[in-house]
């Protein structure tokens, strides 16, 4: 397959899949954004395959495998989606390590995990999307992507916690729970409130206490912006801030995340995007 075909097919995941990563990365320059389209691809493919696959666990040592033959140099000609990895591989230093840690997260979700603390969550988060700030520091920031690994860990912190404060009755549904067992607890919300989608002030108390901890992670991650690239600031600046809206668009849902999406609108987007900028 050509590498041009194998980067619209990763184009077209991510625009079909986040529109709000799409929508924040566009500005950056072709090989950039078109790195970022395919980094996109391979996170979206492990996630799908333990969400939607219909022999999940097979399929995903088959992921896991075809990542190995990668790594050795072996291409697999499974999917577009490892040309465009193997093009992009070429142009940006990248470390495999993150890759696998991202599976290992999705392997988290396939055989059942238990949070008990926050601690617990925080490791998920890790996996499952700290990984992937990981994965593309060396696209946006080749020269300085040691020095910004704190923040773009915590920056995959406070998007997953907001993912999974957005998606409390959806993930539900799945038989998952990510709220932790100890703050469940500590605010006295049960399984059975859970099941009864129950919006209370024991609720409002755990989903705010994660929000807070979501917003500070924001804010770190953030204060180190300046040792980004110029061209790359703007997009993890827009990430960070689309993102961070779904919080406050939950609350003018007044916490409803079990019968309403939390989303933020194009209109919104671009109003933040154009503030940002205004401040450059």
């Amino acid at each position: 397959m050509e590498v041009r075909q194998a980067y619209d097919y990763c184009r077209k995941v991510i625009e079909n899949n986040s529109k709000t990563f799409a929508k924040a990365f566009q500005h950056l320059p072709k090989d950039r954004r078109r790195a970022v389209w395919a980094v996109y691809a391979f996170c979206r493919t492990a996630d799908d395959i333990v969400d939607e696959g219909v022999n999940k666990e097979i399929e995903l040592q088959r992921f896991k495998h075809d990542l190995d033959r990668f790594a050795a140099g072996d291409i697999p000609d499974s999917s577009p989606l490892w040309t465009a990895l193997n093009h992009t591989f070429h142009l940006f230093s990248f470390d495999l390590k993150p890759f696998y840690e991202m599976i290992s997260g999705q392997e988290m979700d396939l055989y059942g995990y238990s949070f008990q603390s926050f601690e617990d969550v925080l490791d998920y988060s890790y996996r499952v999307a700290g990984t992937v700030g990981l994965m593309l520091l060396p696209v946006l920031a080749p020269d300085t992507k040691e020095e910004l690994k704190p923040s773009a860990v915590k920056l995959g912190y406070a998007m997953q916690i907001t993912n999974i404060l957005r998606d409390v009755g959806e993930d539900w549904e799945k038989g998952r729970k990510y709220l932790p067992e100890e703050l469940m607890v500590k605010y006295g919300y049960t399984e059975q409130m859970l099941d009864a989608g129950e919006i209370n002030d024991a609720f409002i108390g755990l989903w705010e206490e994660m929000a807070s901890e979501a917003e500070a992670f924001y804010e770190e991650s953030l204060e180190s912006i300046h040792l980004y690239p110029v061209s790359s600031r703007l997009p993890v600046q827009a990430a960070a801030h689309f993102y961070r809206k779904i919080l406050h668009t939950a609350r003018q849902n007044k916490y409803d995340v079990f019968r309403r999406r939390a989303v933020v609108s194009q209109e919104e987007k671009s109003n933040i995007l154009n503030g940002l900028a205004a401040t450059k």
